[in-house]
């Protein structure tokens, strides 16, 4: 099956699927509107006394979720360090913990590629996330007090508000849009009281953004969106647990059929 096409016009754009157009440091570095958007999902800090190897993790992880290495592109460490201005020592070992989230994969001695794009993997993904995510729903029902509830309520209001004053810019790929809609489904599994299940919960949401920016275009009816998030906070806040898994599992499988809708 043909990939998806947003995905597949940014490795167009750079045209360096194979390395290609690093030849001269690499692309141009710039703060664009796609970097922007993956800032704003991750909370970017820079934090005091940051090392080489987390910088070249943030980088390199920022330039993929934002369409600048596209899917399969190769990243040699010679190629990387020009353009990054960092060593091979701290790549390698940033490229290693990029493995392991799975946005980069190992091509044996040969060096690292970005992590290819499949319905396959998108399901992988999506189940993965489900189990990860519910049991983190459920924990966060169970042991979630007043004030978890308050924050779930108050990012959905932001997240509303925002949304239907301005429904143009406000949709997926945009900061303010990535933040808000980040930022309440954190909130739903804030109270699980387990940081790996919130750290699982990271990655998979930064693989899963990959795919779900190629929905920006669809996204047209901002009342439905909103609909179906207060659906979800209502039963999450009501103690349904087992209503709230289901909606959370339905909301979650919805980025494959809408990236890979038939016709």
């Amino acid at each position: 099956m043909k990939q998806p096409g947003l995905v597949e016009r940014r490795d167009e754009r750079v045209g360096h699927a194979d390395g290609g157009g690093a030849g001269h440091g690499g692309p141009r570095r710039r703060v664009t509107p796609e970097i922007e958007s993956v800032r704003a999902i991750r909370g970017d800090v820079e934090p005091v006394g940051q090392t080489l190897t987390m910088r070249a993790v943030g980088l390199i992880e920022q330039d993929i979720l934002s369409g600048l290495w596209g899917p399969g592109a190769r990243l040699g460490i010679q190629m990387l360090s020009a353009h990054y201005g960092i060593g091979a020592t701290p790549l390698r070992e940033g490229m290693s913990r990029l493995v392991s989230r799975g946005l980069v994969t190992a091509i044996g001695q040969r060096g690292f590629r970005v992590a290819s794009v499949s319905r396959a993997d998108l399901e992988d993904v999506t189940r993965v996330r489900t189990l990860i995510e519910t049991e983190a729903l459920r924990r966060s029902i169970a042991n979630g007090d007043d004030e978890w509830e308050a924050a779930i309520v108050a990012c959905l209001h932001r997240l509303r508000q925002k949304l239907l004053r301005d429904p143009e810019t406000m949709r997926e790929g945009t900061p303010e849009f990535d933040t808000l809609h980040k930022a309440f489904h954190r909130s739903l599994i804030a109270a699980c009281g387990s940081e790996r299940l919130l750290a699982l919960h990271d990655d998979l949401y930064l693989q899963a953004y990959r795919y779900r920016r190629i929905m920006m275009s669809r996204f047209r009816d901002p009342e439905l969106f909103i609909r179906d998030h207060q659906q979800l906070a209502d039963r999450v806040i009501s103690r349904d647990a087992d209503r709230a898994a289901e909606l959370l599992a339905g909301h979650l499988a919805s980025t494959v059929r809408v990236v890979y809708a038939e016709g």
